[in-house]
């Protein structure tokens, strides 16, 4: 009695790489959701308890201990900051004006500079504090 036994080609199991593909998919998503990009300059900033979190594009104006001005890690003339602000203002209407300022910087250079994002015409504007430490 004669048995014949078909020959099997060899073939690629597409399944085991397509749940692979998927796996290091989620992973690049989910590292790149947790990169926060900041454009600011690292400032001591008071601590409130009711601070949000937020991931949209926004203009970061940042004011130092001495007073200084910056806007996207550049710094800007209380002259020239009006100017800057508008052409921001003008290139993405719906931006968010995110304003840091450190603990000690002067009272007058904050109002001052919340001022001129008023000015410039932007209709969302925030304050950054960080998030209050409890013992």
């Amino acid at each position: 009695m004669k048995v014949r036994l078909e020959r099997k080609s060899a073939r690629i199991e597409l399944i085991p790489l397509v749940d692979i593909i998927f796996l290091l998919l989620v992973f690049f998503i989910y590292s790149m959701l947790s990169m926060a990009v900041y454009r600011g300059i690292p400032v001591m900033l008071p601590q409130a308890e009711t601070v949000e979190s937020t991931k949209e594009e926004a203009v970061f104006i940042t004011v130092d201990k001495k007073g200084n001005v910056f806007v996207n890690k550049a710094l800007t003339d209380r002259e020239e900051l009006l100017g800057r602000l508008r052409r921001e203002q003008a290139a993405f209407p719906e931006k968010t004006a995110i304003i840091s300022a450190d603990g000690d910087a002067p009272y007058r250079a904050f109002v001052d500079v919340l001022d001129k994002v008023r000015l410039a015409g932007f209709k969302k504007v925030s304050i950054e504090a960080q998030p209050e430490q409890t013992l």
